[in-house]
């Protein structure tokens, strides 16, 4: 009955995904059963990462060639990819935001002691989020469906945008990375660079700088 279950909500991810990177107007009609979903994951969610699910991730923050000031990881979950930002970049303020206020519970309170005070979580919307225009000179998106307006909005100019995926393709909540890139070329995005690790991809983007 179990694998019944997580097999029915890996679909209704993929279906989410599909649906909403093609019509964002339809998240909506999604909203509600989606942090429904993951409300009731949110006690075992860090239990189902593998140890290998951010290496890709991992690999795409080496390559950014200075840390931010301020990083935003969306679709937080327990906030294992905001952690990996801030062990990545000591100096960097980390805030993390997802839908489901049971996972953002769940994040706070196993925030290692030496990540406290720098890296913080609150529940939201990534379809409209409550920062300023050029808020983060980096913004992470682990298995997250991507609102790409509001993206492009909230990175500062030369500030980067990182992908993942912890199963690559294999991901419930997955965008191919052709997808990924014909989207974000269209909001001045440039400099792309795909990554593997394990069984993750990767793809990171660096914003244009104003004209």
């Amino acid at each position: 009955m179990r694998e019944l279950e997580a097999e029915l909500g890996r679909r209704f991810a993929r279906l989410t995904t599909d649906t909403v990177v093609a019509r964002p107007r339809l998240w909506r009609v999604f909203r509600r059963l989606t942090r429904a979903q993951f409300d009731r994951l949110a006690p075992t969610w860090t239990g189902l990462r593998s140890p290998e699910a951010f290496a890709a991730l991992e690999r795409s923050l080496e390559a950014l060639p200075e840390s931010p000031r301020r990083a935003l990881d969306l679709g937080t979950g327990t906030g294992l990819a905001a952690f990996a930002v801030a062990r990545r970049f000591p100096e960097a303020e980390v805030v993390g935001v997802d839908l489901s206020e049971r996972m953002v519970e769940q994040a706070r309170a196993s925030t290692p002691p030496p990540l406290e005070g720098r890296v913080t979580f609150q529940s939201g919307d990534a379809e409209r989020l409550p920062f300023a225009d050029g808020s983060f000179e980096l913004v992470t998106l682990a298995n997250m469906i991507p609102f790409f307006d509001e993206l492009a909005r909230v990175v500062a100019p030369g500030g980067h945008v990182v992908f993942s995926f912890s199963s690559g393709p294999q991901t419930p909540i997955w965008v191919p990375p052709e997808r990924l890139r014909r989207e974000l070329e269209g909001r001045g995005f440039t400099e792309f660079a795909d990554f593997e690790g394990g069984a993750g991809t990767a793809l990171l983007a660096r914003k244009g700088d104003p004209l």
